[in-house]
């Protein structure tokens, strides 16, 4: 791990003071293949609202001295978007079980020293904690012939299984934002994953 790099999980103020930073990271890591995010400040601030209205939202931040390089947020799954909860509950699985890892988003030059291992470890102590028995994640599918795939991206479906987490077949949440180069925002797919704790 880089030197001077530390990782807290942070709840209530002290999450809330952290957002304008997750905000910052959303817009810059998800701007990237596969997201394509065109993001702005103002959205970001509507959208990570919930992490302040939520008592159980956990916000793990990886700090390089006091500068925020990377975040995994989380929420019960109840206290996220209904275009989340909603598939879930339509397969049977209670939400109040589950504990909704919302995004984790590094910074590239912190990738690659255990940080995401970090992030997925306090986010599932957290969902023991708040009684949780399963903790659930979206990825974004694109098309395998989209004109802006990368040639050589590699997915982090490794990693995802490693952990443990498997693709929920047909289960999928549909949400829109403004891709890179688009005037306007269109709805994709994400494929949910989950594991049991």
């Amino acid at each position: 791990m880089i030197e001077g790099v530390t990782v807290r999980a942070l709840t209530g103020a002290d999450l809330e003071a952290a957002l304008d930073g997750v905000a910052a990271l959303r817009i810059a890591v998800f701007r990237d293949w596969p997201y394509l995010y065109d993001g702005s400040l103002d959205y970001e601030r509507e959208y990570l609202q919930t992490y302040r209205d939520s008592p159980g939202a956990l916000l793990v931040g990886a700090f390089h001295g006091d500068r925020l390089v990377g975040a995994s947020t989380s929420t019960p799954m109840e206290d996220h978007a209904e275009a989340f909860a909603g598939p879930l509950k339509q397969i049977g699985l209670p939400v109040e079980r589950i504990l909704y890892g919302a995004e984790s988003v590094l910074l590239p030059a912190y990738r690659g020293q255990g940080l995401g291992h970090r992030f997925f470890d306090l986010r599932e102590d957290h969902a023991r904690k708040l009684g949780r028995t399963h903790v659930a994640f979206c990825s974004v599918k694109r098309p395998d012939d989209h004109p802006m795939r990368p040639t050589h991206f590699r997915t982090n479906d490794a990693f995802w299984t490693g952990r443990g987490y498997r693709p929920l077949e047909g289960v999928f949440a549909e949400f829109g934002w403004k891709d890179v180069g688009d005037s306007a925002e269109s709805v994709k797919p994400l494929q949910f994953w989950m594991r049991e704790l």
